[in-house]
This record gives structure tokens, sequence and C-alpha cells, in this order.
């Protein structure tokens, strides 16, 4: 290999980021510069002295084709060398999840994970700029899921703002360092080193001189001493390719023509037939073309050595023979069963507006694309739109084919928007809409306006459209609530009235019906226009089945999902799974699921379950005694902020749970916080009847025991708290079973049976205290020691940290609150119905516990904590 010249600062870059890579410090470098300034030289050279460390070393280069084939930029690279990264069958595996792009980045990065298990790794990736988009996606993910791992990755690119590099660094330059290496032509003497390398001795001082106007280039500098450029930029290199083929075969320059149309990366069979000559008989010329450095072999396929070469022999193709060509090659590709989408990219060179035959043909390349390159088929179909004359009888369906392919690619507000124009008979389309256009367009926006809030039943009424449509729009009148249901033949609006009667029955709590309304909804669902998608139907209908008796079915058929389902709703998907676990006791298992979705949520750029996940968190870090974390989570959340407030003294926020929306996570579980914790008998009995209420609505077994223990509670019947108890170890909610207990044990102790009371609460101290719900561990604990309970060891109970607000005990807390409302001592101990030199005590500690020493620090302090004081 001849040395690297001129390169010497940013090789050591590139090999102090792959050390630092040795020694556990993953990051991403992105080299960049134009054509031929020695991008891939560099590349090369850093992974020779990589392999020579014995550094684990992948390589692929993207190609101008890659768009049509899922993850066909990085593949090469899992599959390289003699012990790849993937396995073959764990290679296939992947395949098998090319239409589940974040499933398929989640197991890659799992699979390399688990490969190089602490073994250091150097991934390259050239000519970056035509990664398919499926590889750009999958590297977003996998790169900041291993982050930890001893990973360097090199990528090259010609510079594109806004491109995959650029985009790759938006997402993942938060997770690793990331590197930018911006390549400038060569000094004049590098230049001349790298002639004599190549030339292996001295140069003529005439070759010296036409060196120089290679202009730093070194990819010029390396053809001018083959004898492939002649003169300045750009004829010379055109010269050159033309003086080097003379002395070829007629065969041979026809070879090279015929495949420069082909592209960069061909197969010599398809050149063949095109040519309609016998591979056996372009075995010479193709031996030609490679020893005079126009084409490499590698094996399945034949590259041009350089896309300036290719463009070098193109540009002595005839435009009228490179359309002719372009059309013969997509012919061919679709009468050998290659497909639409292998053809589009000839038919796009050559077909004009009008072209019916293109135009067919885009439209089926955009729907085989669909399922696995959505941003292709988008790029696809909105050119077969643009080839479509605006007064053409098929505009108006290609337009209905747009919105539906921008849909599917996620992009809701261009479908929006493209929908609008179409239908509002601008100068997008000026032919006639008619009302199934019309209402069809409509019924393929529907579901996501609903479920996004934006259905507006105006406009779910066509008239003159055809009856299937017109009872299909009908259908979402009466899942908008507009409406009242009606019988109808057509699977589709019967499938949406189901769900609109699944949406009725869990906004009235009636779990158990809404459920099986789901279910048959999902069942009825079709893949026709104005289906609702199965797989958001299935998720309203586990979250209500959880909330019956099925908490364990649920999650079982949830994981399954998580698996095998629809990765574009995994952040819908892991926030369900946060509150199945959360509602299974499972606080660590919860608050994974939930930072998970978070994540997801930031890859996918859908945010809708994010107010989900925050409660989730929060509810574990109350769980846990961790106030601060809660009120970061969701600190605009009103239950939560009345949740923060009685932990923070405040029994009488105890009556804003009673205003816990139904689809909030474990809501009788607030519900019976409120009768619990509030002073005021009126909250608790308000409590028993929405407990009750929902009891009466959904008769499981975990919301008839809440009812039941919440009652008894009121009454102070020790013998209602124990039937509680023993109901709540029927159903699958330890929390809750925990929570019995310890009323229970707390009204023994109150009426003197204290044998009877110590065991309830130890066990829900233990309870408490593997599950991870510290917070009310410690509760439980100081009430079992200061009844004069003796054990040889005690659960880990956090210890109270010595500073900071969480130092406070709630009565300082409940001070401190009133003190930065403006209350004065006196104000504040008629509050609470103590002394004012008990509220001044309770002061001094928490100045000191806040390192504050005014009431204007304090103040200030809480204020920043708080926006605005939880007692409020």
């Amino acid at each position: 290999m001849n040395p690297l010249r001129g390169r010497s600062a940013e090789l050591g870059r590139l090999l102090d980021a792959l050390r630092a890579a040795e020694h556990g410090e993953a990051s991403v470098t992105v080299v960049t510069g134009e054509p031929g300034i020695g991008k891939s030289a560099l590349l090369r050279a850093a992974t020779e002295q990589a392999g020579r460390h014995g550094t684990l070393v992948a390589t692929a280069a993207a190609h101008q084709t890659d768009d049509i084939s899922p993850l066909a930029s990085l593949a090469p690279a899992l599959r390289a060398g003699p012990d790849p990264l993937i396995s073959t069958a764990h290679f296939l595996e992947l395949a098998a999840l090319n239409g589940q792009p974040l499933w398929l980045a989640e197991r890659l990065a799992d699979l390399i994970g688990r490969r190089l298990d602490g073994e250091a790794a150097l991934i390259v990736l050239d000519d970056a700029q035509w990664s398919d988009p499926l590889t750009g996606f999958v590297l977003r993910i996998v790169i900041a899921r291993l982050a930890s791992a001893k990973m360097m990755w090199l990528l090259a690119t010609r510079p594109v703002p806004g491109g995959m590099t650029d985009q790759l660094i938006d997402a993942v330059q938060d997770q690793v360092p990331v590197h930018a290496l911006h390549l400038a032509p060569l000094s004049n003497e590098a230049v001349l080193e790298l002639a004599a390398d190549r030339l292996d001795g001295p140069l003529d001082p005439a070759l010296s001189v036409r060196l120089s106007g290679v202009q730093g280039v070194p990819f010029l500098a390396e053809q001018l001493v083959a004898g492939l450029y002649l003169s300045d930029l750009p004829d010379g290199l055109v010269e050159g390719v033309r003086r080097r083929t003379a002395s070829t075969t007629d065969l041979c320059r026809a070879l090279l023509r015929t495949a420069a149309v082909f592209g960069s990366e061909f197969r010599l069979e398809d050149v063949a037939e095109l040519m309609g000559e016998p591979i056996a008989k372009l075995s010479p010329p193709l031996d030609e073309a490679i020893r005079a450095g126009l084409l490499a072999d590698g094996g399945s396929t034949l590259t041009f050595r350089h896309e300036l070469l290719r463009s070098a022999v193109l540009a002595d193709v005839p435009p009228s023979a490179q359309r002719a060509l372009h059309r013969s090659i997509a012919d061919q590709l679709l009468a050998g069963g290659r497909g639409p989408a292998a053809a589009a990219p000839h038919i796009l060179a050559v077909a004009a507006s009008g072209d019916a035959a293109a135009i067919s043909t885009l439209r089926q390349a955009a729907e085989e694309l669909l399922a696995t390159m959505s941003i292709t088929a988008v790029s696809v179909i909105q050119q077969a739109f643009e080839l479509t004359p605006v007064d053409s009888p098929l505009r108006g369906d290609v337009g209905e084919d747009v919105v539906m392919v921008l849909l599917v690619a996620r992009r809701f507000d261009d479908a929006q928007a493209f929908a609008d124009d179409l239908l509002g008979e601008t100068a997008l389309y000026r032919g006639p809409v008619t009302p199934d256009l019309r209402a069809s367009i409509l019924l393929r926006l529907a579901p996501h306006q609903w479920a996004t809030g934006r259905l507006d039943p105006k406009d779910l009424a066509v008239e003159g459209a055809a009856s299937h449509l017109s009872e299909r729009l009908a259908a979402y009148r009466v899942l908008a609530g507009v409406q009242e249901p009606f019988e109808t033949d057509d699977p589709v609006a019967n499938g949406v009235q189901l769900l609109a009667a699944g949406e009725r029955a869990q906004a009235e709590g009636r779990y158990g019906d809404a459920s099986g309304l789901y279910a048959k909804a999902r069942t009825a669902t079709l893949d026709e226009v104005g289906s609702h998608p199965a797989i958001r139907i299935e998720l309203a209908e586990l979250f209500c089945l959880a909330r019956t008796d099925g908490l364990e079915e649920a999650r079982n058929r949830l994981q399954g999902l998580l698996s095998a389902g629809d990765s574009w709703v995994a952040p819908q998907l892991s926030v369900l799974r946060a509150e199945l676990e959360l509602a299974a006791g499972n606080l660590t298992a919860a608050a994974e699921a939930a930072t998970t979705g978070l994540r997801w949520m930031a890859e996918v750029h859908d945010h809708s379950s994010e107010p989900i996940a925050r409660q989730v968190l929060a509810l574990v870090a109350l769980q846990k005694g961790h106030l601060s974390e809660a009120r970061e989570q969701a600190a605009g959340d009103e239950q939560i902020r009345a949740l923060l407030a009685i932990a923070d003294g405040d029994p009488a926020a105890a009556t804003r749970l009673l205003d816990t929306p139904q689809d909030f996570p474990e809501r009788h579980e607030q519900l019976i916080h409120a009768a619990t914790a509030a002073k005021d008998p009126r909250t608790a009995q308000k409590a028993a009847t929405l407990l009750g209420e929902q009891a009466a609505a959904t008769p499981s077994t975990h919301f008839r025991a809440a009812a039941q223990l919440v009652a008894a509670h009121n009454e102070a019947d020790r013998a209602g708290l124990s039937q509680a108890v023993e109901l709540l170890r029927e159903a699958p909610r330890p929390l809750l079973l925990a929570k019995a207990e310890e009323l229970y044990g707390l009204a023994e102790l109150e009426d003197g049976d204290r044998a009877t009371a110590v065991a309830a609460l130890e066990h829900a101290l233990d309870s408490f205290t593997e599950l991870g719900a510290t917070a009310q561990a410690a509760r439980v604990q100081a009430v079992l020691q200061a009844a004069g309970v003796r054990r040889r060891r005690w659960a880990a109970v956090q210890a109270r940290p010595e500073t900071g607000w969480e130092a406070l005990t709630p009565m300082e807390r409940r001070v401190a609150l009133l003190v930065a409302e403006g209350h004065t001592n006196r104000s504040a101990a008629e509050e609470l119905v103590v002394s004012a030199s008990t509220v001044g005590t309770h002061l001094r500690a928490a100045f000191g516990k806040l390192g504050v020493n005014s009431r204007v620090q304090l103040t200030r302090l809480v204020l920043e904590r708080f926006a605005s004081p939880p007692n409020a």
C-alpha cells in the first residue's frame, strides 16, 4: 500500500479516536470532502492501522442505487470478514425485520453488543451520502445504544447539508463524542510526493508543472500520472478516459458505456443481456476495462473505481442513447422479474409528462417500497404525481396514492397539507374532485386525525359518494360523538362503530365491556380505506383488560407485541408496558419501560404518550421517596402535584385527588390515598363513593377490594379491612395488597390487638421493601418502631438526607411552604393548629437544612423549586 501523503494530521486524529475506542470511549468521526479529495484513501489507511492493532474492522460503501434496498449500505459491513459482526442466521433474522425499523435497530444493537463483548471494533461506511434511509435510521439508534462499547464509527461523505450524516450527528451527539474532519485540497508538495509514489521514481519536470493544475485533488493527480487526466477541469478527465480507452476494443468501450448507464455498481449478466452478448464473450473486454483502471471486480458485482470515472465514461454516451438505454434497462428489469422498484430509477431518467406506462410502474414501485423503504416510496410516488398532467383523469388517483404513502411514511402534516390542496381544487389538480375521491381521501386521513384529536365532524359527509364510503364516514361521525350508531353490512364501518362503543365504555369506566368491544373491533378491522390500525385498537384493549382481572394476560400479550408488533408504535407499547408493570408492582421494570418509551419517542418523533410516561416515572419516584425526581418528571400534572403536596405535609391536597381522570395510572390507588390522607371525612366518603362506582362498572377483584378497603377504613371496620386484604391476595396487585395490610395493621394497633397488628404491618413492610417502595416501607417501619417492635434486622430503608429539601420532615416542609406563601409564624401556627414557638422551631430547622437564613431566601428557593407553592 502506498503511503498516505499530506494527511498525517487527519490520520493522527483518526488514530487518536481509535485508541480512545480501544479504551472504552466510543465515538463517531465524519470525514467530509468533495469527490476525489481522498476520503476513501484516508479510510483505507485508518482501517489498515486498526487491523494491525488487532481491532475488529468492518467496512462497507454505499452506492447511488442503495435507496431501493433496505439496509443495503450497512449490510456488507455486518457480514464482512471471516468472523463477521453478524452470523448468517442472525442476518436472516434481521432481514425479516426490514419492515419494522425500530425492532431491527434494537436487535442489531443487541447482536453487535453481544458479538463484541468488550472487543474493540471499527465500523466504516464510505460514500455515506448515498446510504439507504433504513441504514441512516438504524445507525442513529445503534450508535446511541452502543455508546458504552469499544467502538469507533467512521463515515465518509460529500458535503450534503441536512443529509444523512447531519441527521446522524444531531441524533447521537448527546450520547457519544462526534468528530468532524473536513478534507481540504492537498498542498502542491503532497501532490508531487503522491505522484512520485505512483511512478516509483523521480518526476519529470514537465509532469510536475502539469500536476499543479489538479488543484490539490489527489484523485486527479493519480489519473494524470496514469494518463487518464490531460488538462484542466472538468474536461481533462473525459479526455484522459477517451485516450485510455482508445486502445481497447470496440466491445470494451461498448461495455463501459452501457455499464455507466446502469450505475456505479452493476451486474455483468445484466449488461450482457442488454448488449445481446453472451457473458463469455464479454470476459476479454471486461479484463481490458479492469486493466485500464476503470472497473473493479467485487465478485458478484462490478463497480467503477470512482464515480468521477463513471461520469467521464458517461460523457461519451449521447443523451438520446442514454435515454434509450435507460428505457431498455427498465424493460429488462421488469421482464426479468426484478420488480418495479429496481426499474424506477431508470424510468425516472427518461419518463416524460403524461407517460401512462411510466406512471403506472412508478405507482407500483412506490407500493412495493412502502413496507420497507417508505422514505424512498414517498419520493417515487411524488415524482409519479409530477409526471401526471394536471388535467389527466389519473391525477386524482395518483394524488390519493401520495396521501396514502405520506401517511404510511408518518409524514402526517405533509399528507394533510397535500390533501387540502388536492381537494381544494387548487392548481395542484384541475380535474373534477369526484365524491368518491373526496370521501376516500378523507377516510385515509380520519384514523390519524381521530388519534390526534383533529377529527372535524363537519368533514365527514360527502354527498354522492359510494354507499360503502358514505357509511364509513358516518361511522367516524359516530366515533366523533355527533351521530348515533346505525346498522351496516360494511365491515369497516362496523369496525369503526365497535371502536366507538369501546371508547364510550372506557370513558365510563366499564373496562370489561370496553375490552370486549375493542377485541371485536380489532378482529373486524380490514386493510381497506378507512380502517383503523389494528395495533392501536389492541393497545386500548390491553389497557382495559389490565384493569379487569386480566393483568397477566395483558402483560403476556403486550410482550408479544413488543417483539413482533408494529415498531412505529413502539413508544406507545413501551409506555403501556410501564403502566402494566406499575400495576404489577414491578417498580424498576416500570421505570425502565417508561424511560425506553421516552427514548423511542425521540427516535420516531412521536411524543403523544410522553405525559403518561412522565406520570409513571413520577409515581415510581414517589414510591421510592424521591420527591425531587417526581416533581421534575411531572411538574405540571395536577395529580402528581397533589401527591407531592401531601408528601410535603398538606393533607388538604387529598381533595384534589378526587379529580383523578379515569385513564390515570392505577387511579384507584390515588382514590385510596385521598381517603387515607384526608382529614376531611367528606373527602374520604367521596373517595369511597367513586371506588364503589368503579367496582360496579367493572367488577374486578382489585376494584371490589379497593372499594371495600376505603369503606372499611372510613368506618374503622377491622373485619372489613381483613376481608379486603384476603380479597387482594387473589389479585396480582402487590402494592395494593401491602397498602391494605398497612391499613389493617394500623386499625388493629389502634384497637389494641398488638399481635395481629404487628404481623400485618411486618408483612406490609417486607412487601414494600421487596418491591422497592422505600417511602412506604419507611413509613411502616416508623410505626413498628414506635410500637416497640424489635427486629434483628430492619429493612434497608433509605436514611433521610442531612441537607436539602428531602432532609425536611413533613412538618418542616409544611412550615416552609406556608412561610413561602407569606404566612407569619402566628398565622402558620393557626393553620397547623400548633403553637407559634413550635412553628419557629420547625422553621429554624428548615433554614439549617436548606442553607438559608431568611424568609426571603426561603421563598426564593421554594419558588425556584415549585414555580408556585404546591399548597396553593
